[in-house]
């Protein structure tokens, strides 16, 4: 897939609209309202997280658990304007940590913009490359764009799809951009796979206290973001960041086949 060129700027058109969420803007706005509208409110001082883990399946699987994140961004009343955005590479293999190339990502919603003083940040310091084949396609960053657009005004943006990379590495790159309040931290990941229902809420229950603790030793099959996770709980560690447990279920739950299922979880995580 190439990016179009609109004007001057070079955009990364959505992959996955009308496939993992509906294509219609309208039709769209009116499923996310609906998702956030119904998930559980958080406590009335809810503190503005400073950084969250979603899940990235279709919205008829994992929007319910990705909206309880995303109702506590709105309800917090946290000003946002830029959104470091890091998943896992599912099409493209590769090592390290990819940033895309282009000027802003676009969904039926509009176009985002890039943090392109981020971006730069990032390859000056050597913890980011480029590579617009690894975002191409790449629907775990996507899918959280659609949520973002709704509850945040406006926002700058910095994609990063991550491969074969240890913890400390992932948690430089997160350090270098972390910056204060008004950049939230969005880890995009889905818990295990393919086991039975029950099977999964046990292996999801051990996966969600090792998140809990902020341990980094999350493997791939506990976690497809698992990268991403370690790294952001080095940083929580370091910063003294606490980790708050909004919804997590799987898709027997929602809207699926329960012996043949993939976990969901969503976190919060900001100061005690």
């Amino acid at each position: 897939m190439l990016s179009l060129v609109t004007g001057k700027s070079r955009v990364r058109p959505s992959a996955v609209a009308g496939l993992f969420y509906p294509q219609d803007a309208r039709q769209l706005r009116d499923t996310i309202s609906h998702l956030l509208d119904e998930a559980v409110p958080g406590p009335g001082d809810a503190t503005p997280p400073k950084a969250l883990i979603v899940p990235h399946a279709g919205y008829v699987y994992s929007g319910a658990v990705a909206a309880s994140a995303y109702r506590r961004l709105r309800d917090s009343g946290a000003s946002i304007s830029k959104v470091v955005l890091i998943g896992p590479s599912h099409r493209v293999p590769m090592r390290g940590r990819a940033m895309p190339s282009v000027d802003a990502f676009e969904t039926p919603l509009g176009e985002i913009p890039i943090d392109v003083d981020a971006r730069q940040r990032l390859r000056e310091l050597g913890l980011a490359g480029l590579s617009d084949a690894a975002h191409a396609a790449e629907h775990s960053l996507e899918v959280q764009l659609p949520f973002l657009q709704v509850v945040l005004p406006a926002f700058q943006l910095l994609p990063i799809a991550t491969g074969l990379a240890p913890p400390g590495q992932v948690t430089r790159a997160l350090e270098a951009v972390w910056n204060g309040p008004s950049t939230l931290i969005v880890v995009s990941s889905d818990l295990s796979h393919y086991h039975t229902s029950a099977e999964a809420r046990t292996l999801d229950e051990q996966t969600k206290v090792s998140i809990v603790a902020r341990r980094s030793d999350l493997s791939d099959e506990q976690a497809c973001g698992s990268c991403g996770i370690n790294g952001l709980m080095e940083v929580a560690r370091h910063k003294g960041l606490v980790v708050e447990v909004l919804d997590q279920r799987n898709s027997g739950d929602t809207a699926g086949d329960r012996s043949r299922v993939v976990g969901y979880g969503s976190y919060a995580l900001h100061a005690a």
